[in-house]
């Protein structure tokens, strides 16, 4: 299990990379009344794909653990919760396909930052936190 812990702990510096290059993109977007292209699409997809395996990660390796010792401390379902709120959040993008290009850039620049956000606190909350 410990090979999925690794990997459920690698994949939210990669969150982190992609949804810092996101918001520096989308902010200069939003601010300069860019044009959204295939990269922006590409860019908000890979963060929530990438919400979206971490998710998955995560919740295979609570219930494995969880069942087989480790148990479901109160820790542990306060991560979970904050990180599905947080999948959600980062798939909000999906909503705004049609919006105009400034507006779309806004809103999913306002949606990667608060997704960040939570999974800031998120991992803050485990114990070692961004330490581990």
């Amino acid at each position: 299990m410990s090979f999925l812990l690794n990997t459920h702990s690698g994949i939210r510096w990669l969150i982190v990379i992609i949804g810092v290059l996101a918001i520096v993109k989308f902010t200069f977007g939003w601010l300069r009344g860019g044009k959204f292209t295939g990269m922006d699409r590409g860019l908000s997809s890979g963060f929530s794909g990438l919400m979206g395996l971490q998710v998955l990660s995560g919740v295979i390796f609570l219930f494995w653990t969880g069942l087989t010792g480790a148990g479901f401390p109160a820790l542990r379902i306060e991560h979970t919760v904050t990180m599905l709120i947080s999948a959600v959040v980062a798939h909000l993008p999906m909503r705004w396909r049609e919006a105009a290009d400034r507006l779309r850039f806004r809103n999913i620049l306002l949606a990667i930052v608060a997704s960040l956000v939570l999974v800031y606190l998120g991992v803050a909350r485990l114990p070692g936190g961004w330490s581990r």
